[in-house]
């Protein structure tokens, strides 16, 4: 194993990539503000005849994912289409009908319901628990909701993760996510439905999406690159589901990157095990 290249720009490793398959936290926005350069350079990939497919964990519908992009200042033209785990949670919901539903998450992510027929529930009667995130996530951690998680393992409720992520950035600190409370109900025994990254129906689903941005050209994965700027999700996931990753180091791992402009093999196999194709500091084209 050769040591692993740091790129300056997204252009230097897209030559024969039709489609990126981009993160949005860490990438795009830190939670509070757009990054400008990242935006244009998937901006410039569109505009050079290749696709965009937002791919993110937030635990609401696309639609309400682009309606946060526009507050944040990213412009509908940075990209050809979301995909949510929060959509893949909906199908779950709406699969379900008349199963009552325990909903642990604040109130922004309630569009997860938005025109299901879901039957929420208190914990001591619902058939199912859906967590998308926890209640505050500016000062609680998954420990707080140890009690509530050995109840809910008593009764032996599957636990539908509508977020992977163990944490975010939100401006320069990490925040808690439904991923966290997840782990633990894992530990605990409990059955965790995961939707998400690095799970594959997100991936099918994104390929699902540019195939039909293509005009219906369906598009070798051979040619699909992502973006992320997690190990355990965006790394993973697109190992799992055979295609490149670029690794952007300024988002939740940027202190193991500080100060490196280069990685040597048993550097790469510590941090990585199955490593990106290329590291960048942030995208840009």
């Amino acid at each position: 194993m050769t040591g692993l290249r740091f790129v300056e720009r997204l252009r230097d490793v897209t030559d024969g990539v039709d489609v990126l398959l981009s993160d949005i936290w860490g990438v795009v926005h830190n939670g509070l503000e757009a990054f400008s350069e990242a935006c244009e350079a998937l901006r410039n990939h569109r505009s050079r005849g290749g696709t965009v497919i937002l791919i993110t964990n937030a635990p609401r519908p696309a639609d309400s994912v682009q309606r946060q992009l526009r507050k944040l200042g990213v412009a509908d033209e940075t990209y050809d289409a979301i995909v949510s785990s929060g959509d893949l949670t909906r199908h779950y919901v709406a699969a379900h009908p008349g199963r009552r539903v325990f909903w642990l998450g604040p109130e922004r992510d309630n569009s997860i319901y938005r025109g299901l027929d879901a039957v929420l529930s208190p914990l001591e009667r619902a058939d199912y628990l859906v967590c998308t995130g926890l209640l505050d996530d500016e000062t609680e951690t998954a420990e707080d909701y140890r009690p509530m998680m050995l109840e809910a393992r008593e009764r032996n409720l599957p636990f539908i993760c509508a977020n992977p992520d163990i944490v975010v950035e939100r401006g320069d600190r990490l925040i808690y996510c439904a991923g966290a409370i997840a782990e633990l109900y894992g530990e605990l025994g409990g059955e965790v439905i995961f939707y998400g990254k690095p799970h594959r129906p997100i991936y099918e689903r994104a390929m699902e999406l540019a195939t039909e941005r293509r005009q219906g050209r369906e598009v070798s994965r051979g040619r699909v690159l992502a973006i992320g700027d997690s190990v355990r999700t965006d790394l993973a996931g697109a190992n799992g589901f055979g295609i490149d990753l670029l690794f952007v180091t300024r988002g939740i791992h940027s202190e193991e990157f500080e100060g490196i402009d280069q990685l040597d093999p048993a550097s790469v196999k510590e941090l990585f095990g199955h490593p990106p194709k290329a590291l960048i500091r942030e995208l840009r084209w």
